[in-house]
């Protein structure tokens, strides 16, 4: 039996310290579409996996080992030895996609139908995040603001794409509620009282997105279901969809009304009737309040792979690279800015910053490759994307999954974004083998037979215990 290299401590350590575990194990809901995989019968043809709640304070520790030469890196010809009656499984179907990269140096050690589109389904996110990050960027915060109206008696609420506003205090410490309403009518009614008034109107403008809230691509059920609301410049973090609970019909209307509360709270007397209004340019600023930085944000839609967070992610990316804040035009930014950071898109084609859309297809190569990117040290802007991918057995997505006899052997080591829809399942991400070397992985199938969801997950699962497991030289 050959002698192998300790397994690199660092990259456990890192990925059970960064993401703050303990008392931290969100629910994925199978990570999944309802019905096919749970035992009620089908309900729905896509997924989502937002929730309501923010992970437990993290503490900055490093996400991945330096990367060295000195573990040796896996062969292909071992690799296919044993990835590849995995990756033949029936339940993963007739149409599978597979990418085992050097994450040093970037060489394609496996490859299985790279270069063709597959289906990404939540994978989507990982193109919108290194795509937020590098336009909009991850120090950016988003200003929610409230300026004087047209008329001395009118204030307006502007959204600036915080959908994780509070309705108490600003809570500096979180990426949920960080931005409160209580915080921001404190501010204005101290503005009003400066100036002797006490009784205003209130409006509301969202107009910083553009176009349908409701993506065409979406099925109706996704909002009913919960899995993704509508995509607003202004929304309460109660408000978040998730599954189970749909979101606000009309999330802006229902934040301003909020705000409309906290300042009669604040002993301010509103008037009228709500309405959506425009601010003009130069209106006067009253009181403001900003989220917590893009790369946060960015994190938790990543880790909850939260359907709504990427939507508003991309429509950011579309006004940061000068296009309208719309689903057609965000996703074309999204591959514009992927593109580039030297990255060749290939075929790629999205619908939506999510993935939940129908009609996205992403080569396998191309998900690959941005992951080698944001491992390496040449573009920090895109760590938090390490940061926000869930952890095997541990967090988000992945909290329920890599426990079972045949698979937790890989718990604390896999480090993968997840992507389901009714027949799609993929999972891409990075893991460190046996011999210490890190390796990018990326499984993507899209011909899934609709009754085996489950088995699907499994099957990449265990492809991805055998790749931690192995030196496969």
């Amino acid at each position: 039996m050959r002698s192998r290299a300790p397994r690199t401590g660092q990259w456990v350590a890192g990925a059970l310290v960064v993401l703050g575990l303990a008392g931290y194990a969100t629910a994925d809901a199978l990570d999944v579409v309802p019905g096919v995989l749970t035992t009620a019968p089908p309900a729905a043809p896509a997924t989502a996996r937002p929730t309501p709640s923010d992970p437990a304070p993290q503490t900055a520790q490093p996400v991945l080992p330096a990367l060295s030469d000195q573990a040796p890196a896996p062969s292909s010809a071992g690799l296919g030895r044993v990835l590849g009656p995995l990756l033949d499984n029936p339940a993963l179907g007739p149409n599978v996609s597979a990418a085992v990269v050097d994450a040093r140096s970037g060489e394609l050690l496996l490859g299985r139908d790279v270069d063709r589109g597959h289906v990404p389904a939540s994978t989507t996110k990982l193109l919108t995040a290194a795509a937020a990050l590098t336009t909009v960027g991850g120090d950016t915060t988003l200003a929610t603001r409230v300026v004087q109206g047209v008329t001395p008696d009118e204030v307006v609420l502007v959204g600036g794409g915080d959908v994780l506003l509070g309705r108490g205090e600003s809570q500096p410490e979180q990426t949920v509620g960080h931005a409160g309403l209580a915080t921001l009518a404190a501010q204005v009614a101290s503005a009003l009282s400066g100036e002797g008034r006490h009784e205003v109107a209130v409006r509301y403008d969202d107009s910083l997105f553009e176009g349908r809230a409701v993506s065409p691509t979406w099925d109706p059920s996704d909002l009913t279901h919960g899995y993704v609301g509508h995509v607003t410049a202004l929304g309460l973090a109660r408000d978040r969809p998730h599954t189970g609970h749909p979101g606000a019909g009309d999330p802006s209307k229902a934040t301003a009304a909020a705000f409309v509360q906290a300042l009669r709270r604040q002993g301010v007397t509103v008037t009228g009737t709500l309405a959506r209004s425009r601010a003009t340019v130069d209106a006067r600023v009253l009181g403001e309040v900003r989220s917590a930085p893009v790369a946060s944000i960015t994190e938790l839609a990543l880790t909850d792979s939260d359907n709504l967070l990427a939507e508003v992610l991309a429509r950011l990316t579309a006004r940061a690279m000068q296009r309208p804040a719309t689903f057609e035009d965000s996703a074309l930014a999204v591959l514009d800015a992927v593109r580039g950071l030297g990255i060749d898109v290939g075929t790629a084609r999205i619908v939506d910053g999510s993935g939940l859309g129908h009609g996205s297809l992403v080569p396998a190569r191309v998900i690959a490759d941005l992951l080698v990117l944001a491992a390496g040290d040449k573009d920090p802007r895109l760590r938090p994307i390490l940061v926000g991918l869930p952890v095997s057995g541990f967090s988000g997505t992945l909290a329920h999954r890599f426990t079972g006899v045949s698979t937790h052997r890989a718990a604390g080591l896999v480090r993968a974004k997840t992507g389901t829809l009714t027949g799609v399942s993929a999972l891409a991400g990075l893991t460190v083998d046996a011999d210490g070397r890190a390796l990018v992985l990326v499984f993507m199938a899209d011909d899934v037979p609709p009754t085996g969801t489950l088995a699907a997950r499994d099957a990449f699962d265990k492809a991805a215990v055998a790749l931690t497991a192995c030196g496969c030289r």
